[in-house]
Order: structure tokens, then sequence, then C-alpha cells
């Protein structure tokens, strides 16, 4: 009796629209599952964004400080000025 695979008659118009209701379930989860994903892709992306934003202003300010403020605090006259105040 296990040695038989069972056989089931099935109208050929019920088969095709049980794999037409399966195909639009998948393809409805499919859209969904792809809408998720665009969603974590967009806050990865802003968060990169972000990330860039501030390493930018950093080295700016850093370049900043290095070409316009060194020369200016190196001045002999500044540094006379503070060892006055320091003294």
């Amino acid at each position: 009796m296990a040695d038989k695979v069972p056989t089931v008659i099935v109208d050929p118009e019920d088969y095709k629209s049980l794999l037409q209701r399966l195909n639009d379930i998948e393809e409805k989860i499919e859209f969904t599952n792809s809408e998720i994903h665009q969603r974590y892709g967009k806050k990865i992306g802003r968060d990169i964004g972000i990330l860039y934003g501030v390493v930018t202003a950093l080295i700016v300010v850093v370049v900043y400080l290095l070409l316009v403020l060194y020369p200016v605090l190196r001045s002999p006259v500044l540094q006379a000025f503070l060892q006055r105040i320091i003294t």
C-alpha cells in the first residue's frame, strides 16, 4: 500500500486559477520585499551621506586651522604678547 503514489483528479480550470492566485501572491510578496529593501537602502545612504558631510567639514576645519591660524599664531608680535601675559 505504501508503494503507490496517490493520484488526485483536479479540474484544469481550478488548477489554473489556483496557480494564478499563487503567482499573484508571490508577486505581492516580491514587491513588498523590494520596497522594504529600498527603504533600508535609503536609510543606509542617508547615514553614509551624513558621515561624508561630517568628515568633509572636519577636513575643511583642519585645513583652515593649518593654513590660516598657524602662521598668525607663530608671528613674533603675538609670541611676545603671549609671553608678557603668561609671566
